[in-house]
């Protein structure tokens, strides 16, 4: 299933993600460039691994982990996590957890779309994706 996600895809759209950073206590500066910035995400499985590379003109990140095991990932605003990402049914379900906080997103492919919903205690916010 994590086929379905596998290829290159562009963010289209994106909604109350400012909000969202804001919640994580990410920076002003760093907000404003994360409010412009479109980044391109990678995904491709290289055996029992799946690959997530984001690019963009602010920063390059990538994360490699395996279904279900916990991994350490440094976000693109430099928070160290652990993660874990699962497949719950035809969600790609990513939880992100450090100093005592926790941080969910959920992608699912919709009308060939990617959409991630990003949530942070009460705070949601929505990117779009479309194949690149």
């Amino acid at each position: 299933m994590v086929d379905a996600f596998c290829g290159t895809w562009k963010l289209v759209s994106s909604d109350n993600f400012d909000e969202y950073m804001k919640s994580l206590g990410i920076g002003f500066a760093t907000r404003q460039v994360g409010n412009v910035t479109k980044p391109t995400l990678v995904i491709s499985k290289e055996g029992e691994k799946v690959v997530i590379k984001t690019q963009s003109t602010f920063k390059n990140t990538e994360i490699s982990f395996t279904l279900g095991e916990e991994f350490e990932e440094t976000t693109a605003d430099d928070r160290h996590c652990k993660s874990t990402v699962l497949l719950k049914g035809n969600q790609l379900v990513h939880v992100q957890k450090w100093d005592g906080k926790e941080t969910t997103f959920i992608r699912e492919i919709k009308d060939g779309k990617m959409v991630m919903k990003l949530t942070f205690g009460d705070v949601e916010a929505l990117r779009t994706y479309e194949k690149a």
